[in-house]
């Protein structure tokens, strides 16, 4: 009775969420986030039983003399129990993270929105498309500079995949919020997933693979919005108007127009160091 008034996100909450970020932004991210704190309580719970077991023979069978006990004695049920409950517990975990991932790689006939992620030393360019692979056409495009943050805004409600590829080396598309990344290749070859975002905001996003002498500055933003929202947005686009105008009709002024969730680094080598005031600049 006491455990049915609680939650997986309940419990992890109270402990910090036991290492883990929090709960996401999108679907996937909410059943990856379930999954770890499960994982965490069915491990505790073993650990608890093991520790019980340990202790219960320290007090139980201690010694008491110096008699040598038995050494060819053996306990039936209790081996049994020890080698069957770690294979159950490991199928169980087994079984459950491979319907974890295989939602999270799962990919609709039909997405509502289609962004080819094109990354490059050292920033990213977001493509909304009119279909999938490389025969669509572009409708919208933003490039993001060393002066401005690109901003990649997106609706929520709706399936989004993201197809990726890039102009140089490998890149890694990251935002911490959805608790899930995936490297971006040269070539040939274009990663592709999808994400449904159930929660409005703005958030910081990352090149998660070392790429060279500015991978620390590849930042983007992303933009979650209203489907209404992200309509009004896509016109604004589609009639020519820039990111920032986009922002505006949505009701984003002001500073608000630009990234609010980090800021364009100073790229400029100097004598010694990064951004040393009293530095010569070259």
């Amino acid at each position: 009775m006491v455990l049915s008034g609680c939650s997986v996100e309940g419990v992890g909450k109270a402990f910090g969420n036991f290492g883990w970020p929090d709960r996401g932004i999108s679907l996937q991210a909410h059943k990856m986030y379930d999954l770890w704190i499960a994982s965490v309580i069915a491990a505790l719970v073993v650990g608890i039983f093991v520790w019980g077991l340990i202790f219960w023979c320290i007090i139980r069978y201690r010694k008491r003399g110096d008699e040598l006990p038995v050494q060819t004695r053996f306990n039936m049920p209790m081996e049994v129990l020890y080698t069957v409950t770690p294979i159950l517990v490991v199928a169980v975990l087994f079984y459950y993270t491979a319907i974890v991932q295989t939602d999270v790689d799962k990919l609709s006939k039909n997405p509502d929105q289609i962004v080819q992620v094109t990354a490059f030393k050292w920033q990213w360019e977001f493509d909304y498309r009119d279909g999938m692979g490389t025969g669509a056409k572009t409708t919208v495009s933003t490039v993001g500079s060393a002066d401005v943050i690109p901003l990649l805004v997106l609706p929520i409600g709706e399936k989004i995949r993201f197809e990726e590829t890039s102009k140089d080396v490998i890149h890694s598309f990251w935002v911490p919020e959805l608790l899930f990344k995936r490297d971006v290749f040269p070539g040939s070859i274009r990663n592709v997933f999808e994400v449904t975002l159930d929660k409005t905001g703005r958030y910081v996003g990352r090149c998660a693979e070392l790429c060279g002498t500015y991978h620390a500055f590849m930042q983007f933003e992303l933009v979650a919005v209203t489907p209404d929202q992200f309509t009004t947005y896509m016109q604004a686009r589609k009639a020519g108007q820039t990111v920032q105008q986009g922002m505006a009709a949505m009701g984003y002024t002001g500073d608000a127009e630009y990234a609010i969730t980090t800021k364009p680094l100073n790229t400029r080598r100097q004598t010694h160091s990064w951004n040393q005031s009293n530095a010569v600049d070259k």
